[in-house]
């Protein structure tokens, strides 16, 4: 059961957000609910001898906005996505770092995850050292490649002297981040954690890969159209990029300073499969295992939640298997619980995945409005839960959980739950 201390409750204050539906929070939500797809030809590198040619790029993005351009020259994709949904995040709690004392600013954690961080310069490092020699190879490439360099970027920007941290664990990582500040703050080791996650894996290799074990969508002629969770048609998931972050504060903090409130962390969970490197294990039981396990460290039922921000990756054995999860973990209310994928519209962002799964229920909570499961045409048999088909659905929401389950078997859940004084 959660803590009733406020300076051991934490809140959410701020949303920020890089996506393939928007360059900021308030787009991408409101994009959400409108169920627009983020879905299009590749348009980085050619793909004429790919299978897959579809991705969920995001457009129009300007990283010199958020960094120095220096910077941004010598760091990769996704450190740029990070800073950028973190500055957006900052600058909207209205928080002003600048005017904290070292002594505050050592209360504030930095938790932005990742799946693969800056791989764009192992490739570009590899070529330039077979094409030009060792003495050519950038001495900014270690920097750019390391997963933990969001974070740290996010931190010397704003002089953020505490816990800085970065998990890596695949399509696990965006949710574990909001476990970690729930966690700092519960265990009253921060004021403030600047907590999301940031992915930028469209890379050739990386689609060769996928392409390879059949993972991703194949549907070159309907980007748009081609993911769609929890569809008996469903083949596969479209590549997504982009980040989320959010900012979260002790209850006594963000009192203290008049903040508005936008939700509550009230309980998460993590467990692991022990089956395969990448399918899920087919019973669901360890993904039911976090979502039992989040609701009970939340001191919550199954009838108290209102909305499931599913995994829902759009592939044949993900979206069969977490539906058995859900059913396991939520017995009779599994048939009435409301349940949507983002990644119908975004794609899979991986190692963001579960930071903008975490601002769609925040938006849910405070909006009051379920976003769809696009792409829904033909049921499955198997797949026989609520996907709030299509179209957006207003319903009071109280709490949300979101789902994240990544390769190798890591699964991570969070609650979100309104906040009551």
């Amino acid at each position: 059961m959660p803590s009733q201390d406020p300076a051991r409750r934490a809140v959410v204050t701020a949303m920020g957000a890089i996506t393939p539906i928007g360059n900021d929070a308030d787009t991408y939500w409101a994009n959400l609910l409108a169920g627009v797809s983020g879905g299009g030809p590749i348009t980085t590198f050619d793909t004429s001898t790919f299978d897959v040619k579809i991705a969920a790029e995001v457009k129009d993005f300007n990283p010199a906005l958020t960094m120095d351009r220096k910077m941004v020259r010598r760091m990769s994709r996704f450190i740029h996505f990070g800073v950028a949904a973190a500055t957006e995040a900052i600058e909207r709690s209205g928080i002003d770092f600048s005017t904290w004392t070292p002594e505050q600013r050592d209360r504030v954690a930095v938790v932005i995850n990742t799946g693969g961080g800056g791989m764009e310069h192992v490739v570009e490092g590899a070529r330039v050292l077979w094409d030009r020699g060792p003495g050519q190879v950038s001495p900014f490439a270690i920097p750019a490649v390391s997963g933990s360099m969001a974070a740290a970027q996010v931190s010397m920007k704003y002089g953020l002297t505490g816990p800085l941290i970065t998990q890596v664990a695949a399509c696990a990582s965006g949710v574990i981040a909001f476990q970690d500040a729930l966690r700092l703050i519960a265990n009253d080791e921060v004021d403030v954690v600047i907590a999301g996650g940031s992915e930028a894996p469209l890379l050739p290799m990386a689609f060769a890969a996928l392409g390879n074990i059949g993972a991703l969508s194949k549907r070159n002629d309907d980007p748009a159209g081609a993911s769609r969770p929890f569809d008996r048609t469903r083949d596969g998931f479209v590549f997504g990029e982009g980040a989320g972050v959010l900012v979260v504060e002790s209850l006594a903090h963000a009192q203290g300073r008049g903040a508005a409130i936008l939700a509550e962390i009230i309980g998460a969970s993590l467990t692991a499969d022990a089956f395969h490197i990448s399918a899920p294990e087919p019973t669901g039981r360890g993904a039911a295992m976090a979502m039992a396990g989040a609701m009970r460290h939340a001191g919550i039922g199954p009838s108290d939640v209102d909305y499931l921000v599913a995994h829902g990756t759009s592939t044949p054995l993900n979206d069969v298997t977490e539906t058995k999860a859900i059913k396991r973990a939520f017995g009779e209310r599994a048939a009435s619980l409301p349940i949507s994928s983002p990644k119908s519209m975004v794609g899979h962002l991986l190692g963001a995945a579960g930071a903008v799964a975490g601002i769609a229920a925040v938006g849910a909570i405070t909006d009051g409005w379920i976003p769809p499961t696009i792409n829904y045409r033909e049921p499955d048999p198997e797949c026989d839960l609520d996907y709030t088909p299509n179209v957006k659905r207003k319903l009071r929401v109280d709490t949300a959980m979101i789902n994240g389950f990544g390769f190798g078997g890591q699964n991570a859940v969070a609650i979100f739950r309104r906040f009551e004084g």
